[in-house]
């Protein structure tokens, strides 16, 4: 593993453990050139899974895609990174779980939805008018009203 610092390739294993519930490792390291720390952090990756988006194109599943949506939903919001990083991992468990090595997005998209739904409604519908692609203010409308009857 290269040091982020000094891009020397040696370094040593200081401290192992599991990573706040999610099915990854945590390593922190330190880097015997520059004396520096850093973590790394190991989790299966899921190798030949490919998502069928809503043209019909095939990619393959990018857990940092996920990532970097659920972040931009969550900005400036009360939900914690370590929650977002649990549920792209529950995402992914539900990957293996799923028939075949082809995935809807609109699976994945509605596994998320109703996480956020439950967790922080702000970013559900941040999230949402991505995901539904709200093409005018009226179906905007139409799902803060579907949102409303949900937690009634």
């Amino acid at each position: 593993m290269k040091c982020p610092y000094c891009r020397q390739p040696k370094s040593r294993v200081v401290d192992k453990r599991d990573a706040a519930g999610l099915d990854s490792i945590r390593r922190r390291r330190e880097c015997l050139a520059c004396g520096k720390r850093f973590s790394t952090y190991e989790r299966i990756e899921l190798a030949g899974f490919s998502v069928i988006k809503k043209d019909g194109r095939r990619e393959g599943f990018d857990r940092d895609k996920l990532l970097a949506g659920l972040l931009k939903a969550c900005e400036k919001r009360p939900v914690p990174r370590e929650q977002i990083e649990l549920l792209v991992e529950r995402v992914q468990a539900e990957l293996w779980n799923y028939e075949g090595r082809e995935v809807p997005a609109a699976a994945i998209g509605e596994m998320v939805m109703e996480w956020l739904a439950r967790t922080d409604k702000v970013a559900y519908i941040r999230f949402a008018s991505v995901y539904r692609e709200f093409a005018d203010l009226s179906s905007f409308e139409r799902e803060l009203k579907t949102l409303k009857k949900k937690t009634m």
